[in-house]
């Protein structure tokens, strides 16, 4: 197995030299875990590509680039992890994880009953939904309003309280009031997409703000975040991880939006890209056009293809590969749909299936989530300076939709945490465990504990997916 040396890779500060439209040697990406040993992408012998000087734009060996660690579906389903474990031996729980909301249930079940009927007869009428008696009990024990509704002692005697959890536990509890809702890309209307891929260009256009080391552009700043903070947000291994990667990438995603909006202008809503229904054919995908993120063009020569077309064409990065920098070169894509073919709705459906956080976190991560940036290819394969290709958060807004899909699927989801804090050593992430941003968006991005971005509509945020 191929681990990855670029987490750990020394900066290199080599002098600055002019942009140039001819990619990198792709062996300066590095890689990072992955199950089997071919790389992410195959190359293939075709033409060169022209740029509109009618230069060779032209990357170097795919082979070269790595790729983003991954497993496939069929062993996620068995629970497999990189050296074909089982998920569930890894050393995921740590002081104060066994508390949640099941234990509490099954040894207050028998007070959900007798509060039941004490409010049935304090109120004098009978019950609509048991689900609603149980939210007024539980809305005492987490702080909320007390309901009208109770039920019949004799519905509420025969209703299994494990069905009244099933729906119980698919509300919020205390959310904010007018959340901004991120609508589907193709529910986005034409003028909404041209004024978000114009935002991007706004960023890139921007002189960097100073805060990150060089950074070329505001845009930049967001390349550099990602890339400093990547050995700490991104697991060594399935058998050496970190937790925050799931909670840390919701918080980028969302300061991102905080900049695209007070900064350049942005004032639609934010768009999510629903990856799926697009397994196995990226390259069709209705974000990847001319119009938009520009075409996803395959390897040229076995070497990735510089983005020519689009918003973004002719797009340069001075960070990256791996931990470099003062290494301008251009954004280069290589699609593989073999590997896009997985990210589709069966690695989806097996994150779902996951109950516990730390489960899914891995499923997430070393599925469908390393498959998307694999299958993109080439920059995007590269885990430290993937955020070089705006495609990468269409990509994480993907990724935090799955992730908010999950935690709807109980209340404990949303209000308790469990795991790695770390990659070497297991401490334990908490609600207390402090994720860092560095000031990415100014005050509005303090650095801040789990429990306040652990849900979309409570705590630092107030959004929702409008499916």
């Amino acid at each position: 197995m191929k681990l990855s040396l670029a987490l750990y890779a020394s900066a290199v500060t080599a002098a600055s030299i002019p942009a140039r439209e001819e990619g990198l040697p792709l062996s300066e990406f590095g890689e990072t875990i992955s199950v089997s040993q071919e790389a992410a992408a195959a190359g293939h012998d075709v033409a060169f590509t022209l740029n509109e000087r009618g230069e060779k734009c032209e990357g170097l060996l795919l082979a070269d680039f790595g790729a983003v660690h991954h497993v496939e579906p069929v062993e996620a389903k068995q629970l497999k992890d990189l050296g074909g474990n089982n998920f569930s031996v890894l050393p995921i729980f740590g002081p104060g994880h066994n508390a949640n909301l099941q234990d509490w249930l099954n040894k207050e079940s028998h007070k959900i009953k007798n509060d039941a009927n004490r409010v049935k007869h304090e109120l004098g009428h009978a019950i609509e939904k048991i689900e609603d008696v149980v939210d007024d009990v539980l809305g005492n024990f987490l702080g909320k309003d007390v309901l009208s509704h109770v039920v019949e002692s004799d519905t509420l005697n025969s209703y299994p309280v494990a069905d009244v959890l099933d729906t119980l536990e698919a509300r919020d509890t205390g959310d904010c009031a007018n959340p901004n809702i991120r609508y589907e890309w193709d529910d986005y209307s034409t003028s909404d997409k041209q004024a978000f891929v114009k935002a991007i260009k706004c960023l890139v256009d921007k002189p960097a703000s100073g805060k990150f080391s060089y950074s070329k552009n505001r845009y930049e700043d967001f390349v550099r975040l990602h890339q400093s903070y990547a050995p700490n947000i991104h697991s060594k291994s399935t058998s050496a991880q970190t937790h925050k990667f799931l909670l840390w990438h919701r918080y980028y995603v969302w300061a991102f939006e905080q900049v695209l909006r007070d900064e350049c202008g942005f004032t639609r809503a934010m768009p999510w890209w629903d990856e799926k229904k697009w397994a196995g054919k990226f390259a069709q995908a209705t974000i990847f056009t001319t119009s938009y993120f520009g075409t996803l063009p395959g390897a040229t020569n076995g070497r990735g293809t510089c983005i020519t077309n689009g918003a973004f064409s002719g797009i340069q990065s001075n960070l990256g590969p791996g931990q470099t920098v003062n290494n301008p070169h251009c954004v280069q894509r290589a699609v593989n749909e073999g590997v896009t073919s997985q990210t589709g709705v069966d690695s989806y459906n097996t994150c779902l299936a996951r109950s516990t956080y730390p489960d899914f976190h891995s499923c997430v991560e070393f599925t469908f989530h390393a498959q998307g940036h694999n299958g993109v290819g080439a920059t995007m394969a590269d885990a430290i300076a993937s955020p070089g290709d705006p495609a990468f958060f269409m990509h994480h807004l993907y990724v935090d939709y799955v992730f908010r899909k999950w935690q709807l699927g109980a209340l404990s989801r949303r209000t308790t945490i469990s795991g790695c804090a770390t990659n070497d050593g297991c401490t334990p992430l908490t609600l207390d465990t402090v994720i860092y941003m560095g000031g990415i968006c100014g005050s509005k991005c303090p650095d801040l504990p789990v429990r306040q971005i652990l849900r979309t509509l409570q705590g630092h945020f107030c959004y929702k997916y409008n499916y």
